[in-house]
C-alpha cells in the first residue's frame, strides 16, 4: 500500500478517544459497546483480578489472524493502533476492509492483561510476567491465550508490545521506533518455515516504514526462552511476528509511533490478503539492523564534575500519577558515554557543575533535575501528561 494511502486513512480513521500512553479497561470500553453493534465482541475470561479479557472476532475468510495487545499493562501504543485499524475494517465502504474480510478472520484481544493496564506496569495483579509464562500457565490471563490459540490454531499470530528509548536501530543514532522479530522456536534458533512465513510480512512491512522512518526499524534480539509466548508459538510452527512500539523523537505519549504501528499492520494485512506467502523472500529480514541500546532519554555532555570530565546519563522513569503518566529524570550514569546518544542533549563543553541540588547517586528519586554550569541554570523537569 501507498505511503499516501495509509496516512490518509490513519487521519480518517484515528480513534480520537485514545491518547497518550495510560490506556485501559474504562478507556475501550465504550468502544467495545460500540463495536459490537458491527461485529462480534464478547468475553472471553477474566483476570487475576475477575476484570474481563474481551475477544473481537471480525471476517469469515480462511486464514486466521490472532492479535493481543497489552499482555504487558503498560505498552499500551498497539491497542491505540488496533482500534485504528478495527474502524477501517468495520468501515463497510471501504474496499480494502471488504477483501481483508473475505480472506481472513482476525481475532483481537485488546487488552489481554487488564489489571496490569489498569495499574500501568509490566506485571498481571500477581506481579507475573504474562511473557514468561508461556509454558507454567499459572495465571487465568496465561489460560485464556492458550486455550484461544488451541482453538482457532492461527496460520498467523500477532504478538504487539512496546519498548523503551534506549532502543537504537543497529549501533546508531537513530531510535528504533518500530521493531519486529520472528521468534526463535529452539535454541539453536533454526530458520524454519514457519520463521521465513513471519519473516517475509515482517520485510514487506519494513518496506514499507522505510519509505516514513527511514533507518529507523530494528530488529529484536531472537534468543530462544521457551518460557515467551512468542516462542513457545513458534516450536510448534505457528508463524508469530512481534511488534515492538518505540521511540520517536519529542514523542513520549507515542502518538507518531502510533501511526507507524498502524501503517505496518495495515501492510501486513494487505500482504496476507494478497499475496502468496512462501516464506522465499524471507532473507531481506535480515537487512533490518538488530537492535542496539544506545540511547539515553538525555546527555549533559562534556561537564566537569569533581574536577572529573564526564557526561552525565538521564532516563526517564515513567510514573503512574492521577490517571496519567508522566516521566520522572533519574541520573543512571555518569561517565563517559561517548558512545551513546541522548534524545535530548545539553552541551557542557568543559564547564563546571555547581550546585548541590545535583545528587549523582545512581537512581536518585527527584523529580526535578537542577544544576548550574557555572552560572547558567538548566532543570530537566518531569515530563506531565
Amino acid at each position: 500500500m501507498k505511503i499516501s494511502t495509509l496516512q490518509n486513512l490513519f487521519n480518517k480513521h484515528k480513534e480520537s478517544s485514545l491518547f497518550g500512553r495510560y490506556i485501559n479497561l474504562h478507556h475501550i470500553t465504550p468502544l467495545l459497546d460500540k463495536l459490537s453493534t458491527k461485529t462480534s465482541v464478547k468475553q472471553i475470561g477474566t483476570s487475576e483480578n475477575n476484570a474481563p479479557i474481551h475477544l473481537i472476532t471480525l471476517g469469515t475468510g480462511s486464514k486466521k489472524l490472532l492479535f493481543w495487545s497489552q499482555m504487558h499493562g503498560n505498552e499500551s501504543t498497539t491497542t491505540k493502533a488496533v482500534f485504528d485499524l478495527l474502524n477501517v475494517l468495520t468501515d463497510t465502504s471501504n474496499e480494502f476492509a471488504t477483501s481483508v474480510l473475505k480472506e481472513c478472520t482476525l481475532y483481537i484481544v485488546p487488552i489481554l492483561s487488564p489489571d496490569g493496564a489498569m495499574a500501568y506496569t509490566r506485571l498481571n495483579y500477581n506481579n507475573v510476567d504474562l511473557n514468561r509464562d508461556a509454558q507454567t500457565k499459572t495465571q487465568k490471563e496465561s489460560i485464556v491465550l492458550n486455550e484461544l490459540i488451541t482453538t482457532i490454531k492461527p496460520d498467523f499470530a500477532f504478538n504487539l508490545h512496546g519498548q523503551r528509548t534506549i532502543f537504537s536501530a543497529g549501533e546508531t543514532n537513530l531510535p528504533a521506533t518500530v521493531s519486529f522479530l520472528s521468534p526463535a522456536g529452539d535454541k539453536e534458533r533454526s530458520i524454519t518455515l514457519s520463521r521465513k512465513i513471519a519473516m517475509q510480512v515482517i520485510a514487506k512491512m519494513n518496506t514499507v516504514l522505510q519509505e516514513c522512518i527511514p533507518d529507523q526499524v530494528g530488529r529484536y534480539d531472537d534468543g530462544f526462552n521457551i518460557n515467551c509466548v512468542g516462542d513457545t508459538l513458534e516450536s510448534i510452527g505457528i508463524p508469530t511476528i512481534l511488534f515492538e512500539a518505540g521511540h520517536y523523537p519529542n514523542d513520549y505519549d507515542r502518538e507518531e509511533t502510533r501511526a507507524y504501528i498502524f501503517y505496518a499492520l495495515m501492510t501486513s494485512l494487505h500482504c496476507i490478503t494478497y499475496d502468496h506467502i512462501t516464506g522465499d523472500q524471507y532473507k531481506a529480514y535480515f537487512l533490518i539492523p538488530e537492535n542496539g541500546k544506545c540511547f539515553y532519554d538525555v546527555i549533559i555532555r562534556d561537564v566537569i564534575l569533581k574536577d572529573k570530565n564526564v557526561d552525565i546519563a538521564v532516563q526517564y522513569t515513567e510514573k503512574l500519577s492521577e490517571n496519567n503518566v508522566k516521566f520522572v529524570p533519574k541520573i543512571v550514569k555518569i561517565e563517559n558515554l561517548r558512545k551513546f546518544y541522548g534524545h535530548r542533549e545539553i552541551k557542557g563543553e568543559k564547564r563546571t557543575i555547581r550546585n548541590e541540588n545535583l545528587r549523582v547517586e545512581i537512581v536518585p528519586e527527584i523529580d526535578l533535575l537542577k544544576f548550574y554550569l557555572d552560572s547558567e541554570l538548566f532543570s530537566i523537569e518531569s515530563i506531565k501528561r
